[in-house]
């Protein structure tokens, strides 16, 4: 069995160390000496109030020390990684709170075997000492369709359970109502997972195996395999089946989903998504609530109760009347708890117009513009060269990281060549290239779309009120200029300047008057040729190719490669 790689000093002591970093990083959270317990600093603020105190294994952060704080958790009592704390740590912090003053003390526990357990016995020894002790077992999971003996599992929803308790805490409810409330709170609620991986427990492997195009329904939070595994489909359809499964009729754990019902949906990263794909699944969850008519109240996304490094999400739906709203949206100083938007997120406006642009002036054209189709010819040429150097381009790439370089200009290529078949010329060459920025700006996309837009829009002034070939080679001084001055390269700096400052060298001929322009122009392509084959000894010193040993960079630079060549399809254009 492979072990996995874990940043922790040792196996035995990461749960310990854990605790302590989030403790050393808070200032209102305390250890409490000799037991893996974490306790609000100001304790004496809890004085005729209910302490409310969870915990269970490690291995779930933020769950749970996340959540202490004014208006959630009291304390919490964490065991090593997917174990139960000890009794013994249990009894010493019930001890705690109520020796502070507490008006009793709320254990709110996930249904586990080992958890009710030993919070079950911690409360049985806290009861014989005269404490006030209560405990609420939370078991929200939905992915069984049957009942278990066992009953439903403690999931993310929990962490909805400690912020209604806290909230009623915070606001002076006895003991006995706070159980009361949130125990039809938990009845309310359900939760299920996805993963694309399992986890892996420090010092161990992976706790099940997935094979590439497979995903896991329904499984719990402690690297246990779920209810049913699935083919990869699009986000989409996978939070429509999560969605559909917790909805179920036929489900024994299902969330009563009416038309009109209000919810607060809670997206749960558990551990190793990205926040890309979270941000993919929250958007799916809301509309696709929306289009059952269930009313998104509020809509809590990011990493909440995790299982260690799993590349997965949960879905967490509490129907939620206005009370419970206000409990939710109710202050809290936990450091996990996010600044929740205290509005409805079903009904509002998601989307601003986007200004308009002002009118463009067509003015005269000056004498000297270029036709329309020669333009035409050179346009078409350049994008016929980007495309054929696509995979060129992507391979020279790859040595620098992400490899797209050559799928960045066809894509370029390709929205041009749009543009071309549906759009008449400008006739001016200052309002060509403008409009040329504009689109690559809009269409290209990455830095090479801005540098193209920035060496666009600054060529196209020298270029208002003549096109002569002078103002020509002004115009590649006032686009490399921009370049420069914005994206911090010069020459000798292995980037596409490289071509475009030999080719602009060769350019400066043009302000003689009487200069013939392809004889120049051909010189300054071959300059740009030379110039960009000659990258392949240089050390980058501007792009993602600087952070790459030099020594790994043995081919010419993408960029430079791909300026030289948009140089020789102008060339060609002309001449045809």
């Amino acid at each position: 069995m492979q072990v996995s790689k874990k940043l922790v000093n040792s196996v035995p002591g990461c749960a310990d160390d854990a605790l302590a970093g989030l403790v050393a990083c808070n200032p209102a959270i305390q250890l409490l000496q000799g037991h893996r317990v974490a306790l609000r600093a100001d304790l004496e603020n809890i004085r005729g109030r209910v302490a409310l105190l969870s915990g269970g294994g490690s291995g779930h952060e933020p769950a749970h020390a996340g959540y202490i704080g004014k208006g959630m958790l009291t304390g919490v009592v964490a065991g090593a990684v997917f174990t139960s704390p000890a009794v013994g740590s249990i009894l010493a912090a019930i001890r705690a709170v109520t020796q502070a003053g507490s008006a009793g003390t709320l254990l709110i526990v996930k249904n586990y075997t080992g958890d009710r357990l030993n919070f079950g016995l911690a409360l049985e020894q806290a009861r014989a000492e005269g404490a006030d002790v209560q405990m609420v077992v939370v078991g929200d999971d939905s992915a069984f369709t049957t009942q278990k003996k066992a009953g439903r599992r403690g999931l993310c929803g929990t962490v909805l359970i400690h912020k209604v308790a806290g909230a009623l805490s915070e606001a002076g409810a006895s003991l006995e109502e706070i159980v009361r409330r949130v125990t039809a709170a938990a009845g309310a609620m359900g939760t299920l997972g996805v993963s694309l991986s399992p986890c892996s427990v420090p010092g161990s492997g992976p706790t099940f195996q997935l094979a590439q195009d497979e995903l896991e329904l329904g499984l719990g939070i402690h690297g246990e395999a779920g209810v049913r595994r699935m083919k990869m489909v699009p986000a989409d359809e996978i939070v429509k089946t999560m969605l559909d499964h917790m909805s179920s009729p036929s489900n024994a754990s299902r969330v009563a989903l009416e038309p009109g019902a209000s919810v607060v949906l809670v997206v749960n990263n558990l551990g190793g998504l990205s926040f890309l794909e979270l941000g993919v699944v929250a958007g799916a969850a809301v509309h696709c609530l929306e289009d059952r008519g269930v009313r998104v109240a509020r809509a809590l996304v990011g990493a909440f109760m995790t299982a260690l490094e799993m590349a997965g999400v949960s879905l967490t739906l509490l129907l939620a009347d206005d009370e419970l709203l206000r409990l939710i949206d109710a202050k809290t100083t936990a450091v996990a708890w996010p600044n929740l938007a205290r509005v409805t997120v079903t009904g509002r406006s998601r989307v601003l117009s986007a200004p308009e642009e002002g009118p463009m002036v067509e003015e005269p054209v000056p004498a000297g513009a270029p036709a329309s189709q020669r333009v035409r010819l050179v346009l078409e040429r350049v994008c016929s060269t980007l495309l054929g150097l696509q995979e060129e381009l992507n391979e020279l790439d790859r040595a620098a990281g992400d490899g797209d370089c050559g799928s960045t200009h066809a894509r370029a290529a390709r929205a041009i060549q749009e543009w071309l078949n549906s759009t008449p010329l400008p006739a001016r060459p200052s309002q060509l290239l403008s409009t040329l920025a504009r689109l690559l700006l809009e269409k290209m996309g990455g830095s090479s779309g801005a540098l193209y837009g920035l060496f666009l829009t600054a060529a196209a002034q020298p270029l208002q009120s003549r096109s002569d070939p002078a103002a020509w080679a002004a115009a590649m001084e006032a686009g490399i200029e921009a370049m420069q001055r914005y994206g911090g390269a010069a020459p000798g700096d292995r980037t596409m300047l490289d071509s475009l400052c030999a080719a602009a060298e060769e350019l400066r001929a043009l302000q003689a008057p009487g200069t013939d322009l392809l004889p120049v122009l051909a010189k300054a392509v071959q300059s740009a040729e030379a110039a960009a084959e000659s990258t392949k000894n240089m050390e980058a010193g501007a792009g993602r190719a600087s952070y790459i040993s030099s020594a790994r960079l043995e081919l010419p630079d993408p960029g430079a490669v791909a300026a030289a060549a948009v140089l020789r399809a102008v060339l060609e254009g002309l001449q045809s």
